[in-house]
């Protein structure tokens, strides 16, 4: 029988960079060409293939969706070898379908993975957030005013006001927050899709992004807090439901108070936790994946929560060894 020790469950960051890459890779050829759900099919099949080869005892607790409404990585399916630890995974094969359609910049394959029950099992419906890096930790409240939190974390930063850059998802829900941020002096960064790796760079200290606020997916909330776990920053957030749907649908996942605020130690409640995403196009946080002759070049960020360690890996992919990656390799399916 295999006995799984700590330096053997250490290595299991490089595997969950592998399934990042993987999926990353698949999807690539489909930047600019207006198939979106194509583009998250060949993403998801590239990702749950490498999965499989991991020894692991995973359940995707943070999925495509629940089983009747997605083919593979639904919420509950096991993944991995089926040895190993017991481990709770939440995936995003591709973060930023729409700009993987318009060949937009952000765009990332990103996992979460943690010990059984470590991470908040959020339904598919939004969250209002608010992200810093780990030199704010402390200094925000998602309940405060926008300049209280802005002028909290300029003083963290030793910034003025005007130099925070502040990212935000271009919505019609947000102009008031857009106006009372715009109203501190500090600078806004709009998104079209794809807050996770903004929320994740407000941590790396030369990424250009300082904070980032407003309502998005509350999926995405938890994938973005496990890493800023890792890396000492903070996160907090609120479920936003729409209807009484969203409000059944949270409880059915075990979240019995919809409104209760949500802290660093709601969303990941262990540092016994991993955390890999790899760019697909350009963004704050990763490059894009760029062909050259022969293969491409994929650029990742991988972390463990238990050491803080962050690494980024530059890898070059040669598709004389990997065909499934070439042209015509996830194209149609």
């Amino acid at each position: 029988m295999i006995e799984y020790n700590e330096s053997m469950e250490r290595g299991l960051t490089m595997e969950f960079a592998r399934v990042t890459e993987a999926a990353a890779l698949a999807c690539a050829r489909w930047v600019g060409r207006g198939q979106k759900d194509l583009a998250d099919g060949a993403a998801v099949e590239a990702m749950r293939s490498v999965f499989d080869t991991i020894n692991m005892k995973g359940t995707v607790v943070i999925g495509e969706g629940e089983m009747d409404e997605a083919p593979m990585l639904y919420i509950g399916e096991r993944v991995g070898s089926g040895y190993g630890p017991q481990l709770d995974v939440a995936v995003d094969p591709l973060e930023g379908t729409n700009l993987v359609a318009g060949g937009l910049p952000g765009a990332i394959a990103v996992v979460a993975i943690a010990k059984r029950h470590g991470l908040l099992h959020a339904p598919d419906m939004y969250m209002d957030k608010i992200a810093v890096g780990p030199a704010a930790a402390g200094k925000i409240a998602l309940d405060a005013p926008a300049r209280e939190n802005l002028t909290n974390v300029a003083k963290a930063l030793n910034k003025e006001l005007a130099d925070l850059t502040v990212v935000i998802l271009e919505r019609e829900r947000h102009q008031k927050l857009i106006e009372d941020v715009r109203a501190t002096g500090a600078r806004i960064r709009l998104i079209r899709d794809g807050d996770v790796a903004p929320a994740v760079a407000c941590a790396i200290e030369d990424s250009g992004v300082d904070v980032m606020m407003g309502i998005g997916g509350a999926p995405e909330g938890v994938l973005a807090a496990a890493a800023l776990r890792c890396m000492g920053g903070e996160m907090q957030g609120r479920l936003w439901p729409e209807d009484d749907h969203d409000v059944e649908r949270a409880k059915a996942l075990g979240v019995e108070k919809v409104d209760k605020l949500l802290k660093m130690e709601d969303l990941v409640t262990t540092d016994d936790i991993f955390f890999a995403a790899t760019g697909i196009t350009e963004g704050a946080l990763l490059k894009g994946i760029t062909f050259v002759p022969g293969g491409a070049v994929t650029h990742t960020i991988v972390m463990r929560g238990l050491t803080g360690t962050v690494r980024f890996i530059e890898a070059r992919h040669m598709f004389a060894k990997k065909p499934r990656y070439a042209a015509g390799g996830y194209e149609t399916k």
